[in-house]
């Protein structure tokens, strides 16, 4: 990603944030990711980490239409993934989904609730819903309306070493080039 690129999208997500009443802390951990795939339009996030503890993870997270956030597990991070604002969709499987069997039905905690979702089946999140994702399920989301911000509140994070996509040329971390002066900091910079 071109560092002008970060420098539009930090805007474009700050102003989204500020816009639906959400207040950011003095100099948040800002994140903006295509996942090493050169192509934020359609594989892109914008993450800022509210805090960072040893036993917790708080995050705010922006995407647009188009945007997906890749399947993906976690094998330590158990994670509340919340609707803020819009709508999104989410990919579920119980499993890698090249052993898992597509259909097959698993249960999942939505809302504070247990219901039954099938592997590879589309789910739609609305504002103020939430889903619980615990280490093991392999999950991919993006909105369904214009924008969407997102929340998470998850045990202890570790990006570097706790994301595993299906796909292995997918990364967490963009590959920068630097065409202008940053506005931010990213994550991936430190």
């Amino acid at each position: 990603m071109k560092r002008s690129e970060i420098n539009n999208i930090y805007r474009e997500a700050k102003n989204c944030f500020l816009s639906h009443g959400w207040a950011l802390p003095p100099q948040p951990a800002w994140d903006i990711t295509d996942f090493g795939l050169n192509d934020f339009a359609n594989f892109g996030l914008v993450l800022i980490n509210l805090a960072e503890e040893i036993e917790y993870c708080e995050k705010l997270m922006y995407a647009r239409t188009g945007q997906t956030t890749p399947l993906h597990t976690h094998k330590q991070k158990k994670e509340d993934i919340i609707c803020r604002h819009g709508r999104f969709a989410l990919e579920l499987w119980n499993g890698h989904p090249a052993t898992a069997t597509a259909g097959e039905a698993f249960e999942i905690q939505i809302n504070n609730t247990i219901r039954t979702v099938a592997n590879g089946v589309e789910l739609e999140l609305s504002a103020g819903e939430r889903i619980t994702l615990t280490p093991g399920i392999y999950h991919a989301f993006w909105p369904t309306t214009k924008d969407c911000i997102i929340g998470e509140v998850s045990t202890a994070n570790d990006d570097a070493n706790d994301n595993f996509f299906v796909d292995p040329n997918i990364g967490r971390f963009p590959e920068v080039e630097e065409d202008e002066a940053p506005i931010i900091q990213l994550l991936s910079d430190q």
